[in-house]
């Protein structure tokens, strides 16, 4: 009788809570429009002047670890792509410490759905896709200035690096998160990988010195997001550390993150045991 009625459930109603809770989260920003415009604004002038760093540097510097203008435009496009979109999805981890403190996160672990999948679904920031929307105007005149070979390599490494760049930076805020659960108001600290790893992707990694490239290349593989593919797609042989071939091995550095994120995240809520107060 009960596998009956089991049966009978439609498979996706699993996701109803989930959804239902990211309706009801836009419907409450799009709700308070002056408010909602000003942070869309905020977020689009933050875009802006991170190209427009980008921007002095090579017109200062006409070249940069091998890469000029155009390509650095491809090599910000597709490292701020990535890293913008992974910050609408679960950039409001960010939040946690403050509810560990506030004890707020003890309501999540009385609903019978895991945590992670309740905090990640249980807001989304869509201001955040107006910085998104710059680099991707940015990554389409780098893709068009650029000479690239467009072939079906090209296209499916292209696809590759879009999708596991989106994976990788989200890995990095979910191990961001664990980590929160032992440090006391780690939020600083944690932001070094996040936002630290964001600005150290949009850097030709050859200018790097080799502790760094190995950091960045290999520990926290942020290269694998936007400078591999870039000196890939444009034919460039890359430093011996970092050679050009290692970016179609973007989904396995996206796996490597995502296996210490979920280690990391579990060993951090074993950890924890209430706000406390």
């Amino acid at each position: 009788m009960v596998e009956a009625r089991i049966a009978e459930v439609p498979s996706g109603t699993w996701l109803t809570p989930y959804s239902a809770v990211l309706r009801s989260r836009i419907r409450a920003q799009r709700s308070y429009r002056l408010s909602f415009v000003s942070e869309v604004f905020s977020a689009f002038l933050i875009g802006i002047v991170e190209f427009a760093e980008v921007w002095v540097i090579f017109h200062q510097v006409r070249v940069l670890g091998g890469l000029d203008m155009d390509a650095a435009l491809l090599l910000f496009g597709l490292s701020n792509t990535g890293f913008a979109l992974a910050q609408v999805l679960v950039g409001h981890l960010d939040s946690l410490p403050t509810l560990i403190r506030q004890g707020t996160l003890d309501a999540y672990h009385l609903r019978p759905q895991p945590l992670l999948l309740q905090l990640i679904t249980g807001d989304i920031s869509l201001r955040r896709l107006a910085r998104a929307s710059v680099a991707m105007v940015v990554l389409g005149i780098g893709l068009v200035r650029n000479d690239i070979d467009w072939n079906l390599s090209a296209f499916t490494l292209l696809a590759i690096t879009l999708i596991t760049g989106v994976l990788l930076f989200s890995g990095i805020f979910v191990c961001a998160a664990g980590l929160q659960f032992f440090l006391i108001d780690g939020a600083e600290l944690t932001n070094s990988f996040t936002y630290g790893g964001s600005f150290a992707a949009m850097q030709p990694a050859s200018v790097f010195p080799t502790p760094l490239k190995l950091l960045f290349g290999f520990a926290i593989p942020v290269a694998f997001t936007a400078y591999l593919p870039t000196i890939a797609l444009l034919q460039l042989p890359g430093p011996d550390i970092l050679p050009a071939w290692l970016a179609w091995f973007s989904p396995l550095a996206a796996l490597w993150v995502w296996g210490a994120a979920f280690w990391l995240w579990r060993l951090g809520t074993r950890h924890y045991q209430g706000g406390g107060g």
